[in-house]
C-alpha cells in the first residue's frame, strides 16, 4: 500500500469514528521538537512510547501533553519572544498573552518529564521549583522558553475520547542544559530515545498529524535557519473533513 493510500486510509477512519463518541472541549497541548543540526542532515529526537499505554502504543512520538496549571507561573530565565507571543496569539479559538506563555513553558516540561531533557539556563538564584519543574532549580536552572519556534497547531477532530490543542514548538538541541538520568527506561512511557533523519524509518509508522508537522517542519529547514514570521499551518476539522489553514492568514 502507498503512503498516500495509508494516509487516506487513516483519514477515513478518523472521519468514521467522529461519529461514535460525544463531543469534548480539547484540551490545551504543547509538543516540542528537539532538532540536532551538527552534521549533515538535521535529525529530530523522538521517543517509542511503551507497548502497554492506551494512546498510540508502541509509536515513535515526540514529547508533549497538556498544559498544567503551574506551566505559567514558572519563573524563566528569558520570556518567549515577542514574535512567538504573537503566532501563538493568532487563530481561534483566542488566548491569552499568559496562556501563550504557559503553552511554551508546558512543551518545555513535558521535555524534561518524559525524556530527562531540560531546556534552561544557568543563574544564580534559580529559586526552589517544585513538582515536575524541581530538576531544574535542582541543576542551578530556570526554564527558557526564548529559543522556541512554533511550526503547526493542530486540533483533534471531534468525536474523540482525547482532543487536544497542540501547539508543535521546535528547539536547537544546544539549547538542552540538562539531563535527567533514568528517565527512559523499559518500564516508564517512553521506553528508547533516538535522534533520527525526517522521513527514516522509525517514524514510517507515526501518527498522520505527527507527519504533517514533520513535513512543514522539513519544508522550513531546506530554507535556512527557522524564522518567526515563516508561514504557520492550522489544522482543524470543519465541513466534515480535516483542513489545513495559516494562522493570521
Amino acid at each position: 500500500m502507498t503512503q498516500a493510500a495509508v494516509a487516506a486510509k487513516e483519514q477515513a477512519k478518523e472521519e468514521k469514528e467522529a461519529d461514535h463518541h460525544p463531543y469534548f472541549r480539547p484540551k490545551d497541548a504543547a509538543t516540542l521538537i528537539l532538532i540536532d543540526r551538527s552534521g549533515e542532515k538535521p535529525k529530530v529526537l523522538v521517543g517509542r512510547r511503551h507497548d502497554n499505554v492506551v494512546f498510540m502504543p508502541g509509536k515513535y512520538v515526540f514529547p508533549g501533553g497538556r498544559v498544567d496549571k503551574s506551566d505559567n507561573r514558572v519563573p524563566v530565565a528569558a520570556p518567549i519572544t515577542r514574535e512567538l507571543e504573537e503566532n501563538l496569539l493568532k487563530g481561534s479559538p483566542k488566548i491569552t498573552p499568559g496562556r501563550a506563555r504557559a503553552l511554551a513553558n508546558a512543551a518545555i516540561r513535558e521535555a524534561c518529564e518524559e525524556t530527562g531533557l531540560c531546556l534552561g539556563r544557568k543563574c544564580d538564584a534559580p529559586g526552589k521549583l517544585e513538582g515536575a519543574w524541581k530538576p531544574f532549580s535542582e541543576a542551578g536552572l530556570l526554564p527558557d522558553p526564548s529559543g522556541l519556534f512554533l511550526i503547526a497547531r493542530a486540533i483533534t477532530p471531534p468525536g474523540r475520547v482525547r482532543r487536544f490543542d497542540t501547539r508543535f514548538f521546535t528547539a536547537d538541541a544546544s539549547a538542552i542544559a540538562h539531563r535527567v538520568e533514568g528517565v527512559v527506561h523499559a518500564d516508564a512511557e517512553l521506553v528508547e530515545l533516538v535522534w533520527v533523519e525526517i522521513g527514516s524509518k522509525p517514524l514510517a509508522d507515526a501518527h498522520a498529524m505527527t507527519k504533517n508537522v514533520l513535513a512543514e517542519l522539513d519544508r522550513r529547514l531546506a530554507t535556512g535557519p527557522l524564522r518567526h514570521d515563516a508561514p504557520v499551518p492550522f489544522f482543524h476539522f470543519y465541513g466534515g473533513r480535516m483542513q489545513k489553514d495559516v494562522l493570521g492568514a
